[in-house]
């Protein structure tokens, strides 16, 4: 049994062997999770009562792992964070698994599907198939939800015993409004109870025996007015509930009741097709391999920042990423070989996380909790990619002092979505939402050498290629054999195609499937530098900038969908 998170007023302290520095890393990114993903420094350093040294040292390691950055005063999370809670995903097996059944059934419905876990007395959003509504679900991915607002939590609570009930019951003597959980708005003041005792949950009790003996659970507007859903348990071979899966709807469309006689058929199908999957054994995760050794990353890091990085803090987080893809449970010498750290250094950690939390043991084995998504998933998995472009194409910014953009393909147009501007006395003044023919741009080019041959002869035949400089190719041809060496080449530089003097190189920017989604651009004055010189100058950093973003892109978008826009 793992100890309980120390948030628990019956909490023990922390054990012996209890990595300090690790648990003050873990407190400053809950607190910068807890924020909004931001969060000045020194609202930090009180925020998390560490002294101002200490949270220095914390950003800086945490910088070096790629988990924060500094942008002038604030402290801000990075997509990186987001392994892990990938890590946490990948072991549990149930978004690989499941979530192309929760798909599929949500676009039989044409309603939305969650996949929800339990954690502690709350629930945990693992999975989102939404519909596209101008009234629709906003839970994120480790979204977490009081047990009793929700229908899947009645479900989890069928097997609490009476210690789960009291904590649940002291939580809602403490926390009566529910503000302790962001994600639902706060429960109105006449719902809350005038005196402990009140907090018993009569109502939440009679839903549980309820749901206990019918198998399914209802939310009637539980969580907002308007908001209806129906859940049922999804269990693995054992028995065991490991998850719920619920289909939600609104009023406007379905009343609870009519919700649950619509689609409580065909989600018992889907859930007995889950539970035959649960059953199989799994696949191996070829795309998560287990860390390697780290020996070199950590001594270099501590070369080069002395005093500001704490490796016992960085190898206590690491630790975390051990876990993934048909490694739900490791043993303390699995962990050890996998991170390539000492069984010490490793069994220190381990217990460090499981007081935290973050692990559960059966005193051999251990596995990750749903806790782990706090650390920040649930801000970090709304990110659109134009907002994990930005910081990168600041950067690239700086190292080349041209101007910076992302766009996408809209049409036969780009539209651009990020940009980072360079002061110069003469520049380029582009902003966001404006569009551009594809055909003379040079992120136009690059994201049309990427369509499939049929598809872009079929553009390009329905297309005007207007000439908007002298210099602007207008001949379908030659424009499909420059497309073709853009794709060879991996890049695309127009030359006073779009305007007089303006210059341009760009480069696709690729998913984790390898499909490009965006390009970035700079755009420079053509009479700074030849077309070679510009070459020479700018290639090397915006394809770094580029791979970049593509890094945190694979990371961001191993279990979230990001927008383009």
């Amino acid at each position: 049994m793992s100890h309980p998170a120390p948030t628990d007023p019956s909490s023990p302290g922390p054990p012996p062997e209890a990595v300090a520095p690790l648990m003050r890393s873990l407190s400053v990114l809950r607190e910068l999770a807890a924020r909004g993903g931001r969060q000045a420094v020194g609202d930090l350093v009180r925020g998390t009562e560490l002294a101002r040294s200490t949270v220095d040292r914390v950003l800086s390691t945490l910088a070096r792992l790629g988990y924060v950055r500094t942008e002038g005063r604030d402290a801000v999370l990075t997509p990186r964070l987001l392994e892990l809670g990938n890590a946490y995903l990948a072991a549990s097996e149930l978004p690989d698994r499941l979530g192309p059944l929760a798909d599929r059934l949500a676009d039989e419905l044409d309603e939305s599907v969650s996949l929800a876990v339990p954690d502690g007395d709350g629930v945990r959003f693992v999975h989102q198939a939404t519909r596209r509504r101008a009234m629709s679900l906003a839970f994120r991915i480790g979204d977490l939800l009081p047990a009793e607002r929700g229908a899947p939590g009645a479900l989890f609570a069928a097997a609490w015993d009476s210690d789960d009930w009291r904590r649940w019951r002291r939580r809602r003597a403490a926390d009566p409004t529910d503000a302790g959980f962001p994600a639902v708005p706060p429960r109105p003041a006449a719902d809350a109870p005038a005196a402990p005792d009140e907090a018993s949950g009569g109502d939440f009790e009679a839903r549980v025996a309820a749901a206990r003996t019918a198998c399914w659970s209802q939310d009637d507007q539980l969580i907002e007015p308007g908001l209806v859903a129906v859940a049922v348990p999804v269990r693995d071979p054992a028995g065991r509930t490991v998850c719920a899966v619920s289909v939600v709807s609104h009023t406007s469309r379905l009343s609870a009741d009519e919700l649950r006689e619509a689609v409580l058929p065909r989600l018992r199908e889907t859930v007995a097709a889950m539970e035959y999957v649960l059953g199989a054994p799994p696949a191996a995760d070829a795309g998560a391999d287990p860390v390697a050794a780290h020996a070199s990353w950590m001594r270099a890091s501590k070369q080069e920042l002395g005093p500001e990085f704490v490796e016992s803090m960085a190898r206590g987080l690491i630790t975390l990423t051990a876990f993934g893809g048909g490694r739900a449970a490791l043993s303390l010498t699995a962990v050890a070989k996998a991170t390539g750290l000492a069984r010490a250094t490793a069994r220190r950690a381990l217990i460090t996380l499981e007081h935290l939390g973050y692990l559960a043991t059966d005193g051999k084995l251990f596995r990750l909790t749903p806790k782990v998504l706090e650390l920040g998933f649930a801000h970090l998995s709304g990110l659109t990619l134009p907002a994990i472009a930005q910081p990168h194409l600041a950067a690239l910014v700086e190292r080349v002092h041209d101007s910076a953009s992302m766009a996408v393909l809209s049409g036969d147009d780009i539209l651009y979505v990020a940009r980072v501007p360079t002061v110069r006395i003469m520049s380029v003044n582009i902003t966001l939402g404006t569009r551009f023919p594809a055909h003379a741009t040079s992120m136009g080019r690059v994201l049309l050498a990427d369509l499939p041959p049929a598809e872009l002869s079929a553009r390009l035949a329905l297309v005007h290629l207007e000439p908007l400089t002298r210099h602007t190719l207008t001949d379908p041809h030659r424009l499909m054999a420059t497309l073709e060496t853009v794709r060879a080449d991996g890049y695309a530089l127009v030359d006073e195609e779009l305007e007089e003097g303006l210059r341009s190189l760009a480069v696709p920017v690729r998913d984790r499937t390898g499909r490009v989604v965006a390009a970035v651009n700079v755009s420079t004055h053509a009479a700074r530098c030849t077309p070679q010189e510009a070459r020479e100058a700018i290639l090397p950093a915006l394809r770094e900038a580029a791979a970049d973003i593509e890094a945190d892109l694979r990371v961001a978008g191993r279990y979230v969908r990001i927008p383009t826009v």
